[in-house]
């Protein structure tokens, strides 16, 4: 199971990411920050396996806060500026979805973090057709 954290300053991308997570059965959300001041508060007492991170938020944007981090961990970049990519995977992202974004692409970016953690497990596509079958015989 892989805990993750999202950290947007829109309720509406919490409610997109929770309801596309939701989805997904290796995935569990452990707290929704509205802001990276708020999430730097949560990641010192508690631990993720990933952070779905907007980039342009009020107090310390996106960036800045991932720098912040000694050991951060795996990050799936949301937001509606392309031109940041780069310095992105310049910090190591695992990926980055420009709003909007599809189920798809989410699920192809949570794949990437799960291949990076857990090399020998499925990719949850799998267990998605299994979910959305009508007969257990076909998983």
């Amino acid at each position: 199971m892989m805990k993750y954290l999202i950290i947007d300053d829109e309720p509406m991308a919490h409610e997109i990411i929770k309801g596309y997570g939701d989805l997904l059965p290796n995935l569990e959300l452990m707290k929704h920050c509205y802001d990276a001041i708020e999430a730097l508060d949560y990641l010192r007492d508690a631990t993720v396996d990933l952070i779905f991170l907007d980039l342009n938020m009020p107090k310390l944007k996106g960036f800045e806060f991932l720098k912040t981090l000694s050991h951060p961990p795996k990050v799936i970049v949301t937001t509606a500026y392309k031109e940041y990519a780069l310095e992105g995977y310049e910090l190591n992202i695992t990926d980055y979805l420009l709003k909007p974004f599809s189920f798809e692409r989410f699920l192809k970016a949570v794949n990437k973090v799960t291949e990076a953690i857990e090399p020998l497990q499925p990719v949850v596509s799998r267990s998605i057709s299994c979910r959305r079958s009508t007969s257990i015989s076909s998983c």
